[in-house]
């Protein structure tokens, strides 16, 4: 079966509250999962930021963005992993144009 690859970018916002190490953690966790199933091209992690608005009564979190070329069906396992997590408050992945 052939497996169609795609570019994607990956936004994802960590809780600060459990430490640095619980951080590192998730991070790695994530840089991981996605380099186990496709490549990743680059990992910018723009540190600790104010939020827009809290978010479980929080006004911080560390922002980290993630590209990466994957099969199309990753992306809906990613999510998935992600909405299962602790630590990640938030988290999108957008199909990037070829």
């Amino acid at each position: 079966m052939e497996k169609n690859n795609a570019s994607y970018e990956t936004l994802f916002v960590v809780d600060l509250t459990p430490g640095e190490e619980a951080m590192r953690a998730v991070i790695e966790k994530f840089t991981t999962l996605i380099a186990d199933n496709g490549t990743v091209t680059e990992v910018n992690e723009w540190g600790k930021r104010k939020l827009a608005y809290p978010i479980n009564d929080m006004n911080e979190g560390y922002y980290v963005l993630v590209k990466f070329t994957a099969p199309t069906a990753f992306p809906a396992e990613l999510e998935r992993v992600f909405n299962i997590t602790d630590g990640i408050m938030r988290s999108i992945v957008v199909a990037q144009e070829s």
